[in-house]
């Protein structure tokens, strides 16, 4: 995938996260199944996945660099990162440390939602400073899936707000 179509999709996946979580009445925002993440909790899990992502992609190359190294292989296709994450998920990987939301109100969600937006907003505009190659050289540690392109770990948050979109539809029986 190209530097643009990930800006795009990156666009594309998180409306729609957001505009479903919007589309949610309190109730169904604060809504636990099972003991599963509220869809509040939701849309802070992918805030707090997409913030540290953000201020990485911030640094100067050379910290990148010094500080996580290069990769040793070409980036995985959007494909085969999908398929490695599930993979992970199937063997029992869960969200860990400070990925891990805390309780959200109804009252938050606004306030979330414009961390969220602003944040996907600079992102998107940092990943379109990078060049082809650059997404390709430089790593970042993924908690689940170790160490990553800079590509590949566009494509994990491309993937992730689609996953959980999915996971609050599941929720609410909404498939």
């Amino acid at each position: 995938m190209r530097k643009e179509t990930i800006i795009q999709q990156l666009q594309v996946n998180h409306k729609e996260f957001i505009d479903l979580v919007f589309s949610l009445d309190e109730n169904e925002f604060t809504l636990s199944v099972n003991n599963k993440w509220t869809a509040g909790q939701h849309l802070e899990h992918i805030y707090l996945s997409v913030s540290p992502l953000t201020k990485a992609l911030r640094l100067p190359l050379f910290i990148l660099k010094l500080t996580f190294g290069k990769a040793n292989r070409p980036s995985r296709d959007y494909e085969a990162l999908v398929e490695k994450y599930q993979g992970k998920l199937a063997n029992g990987g869960t969200a860990s440390g400070r990925f891990i939301p805390k309780p959200v109100n109804f009252e938050q969600r606004d306030l979330l939602k414009n961390k969220l937006s602003g944040t996907l907003a600079q992102l998107c505009k940092i990943v379109n400073g990078y060049t082809e190659s650059q997404l390709d050289h430089y790593i970042l540690p993924h908690p689940l899936l170790g160490k990553l392109t800079l590509r590949e770990m566009l494509y994990f948050t491309i993937y992730h707000a689609g996953h959980h979109k999915k996971l609050i539809l599941q929720s609410l029986k909404r498939q």
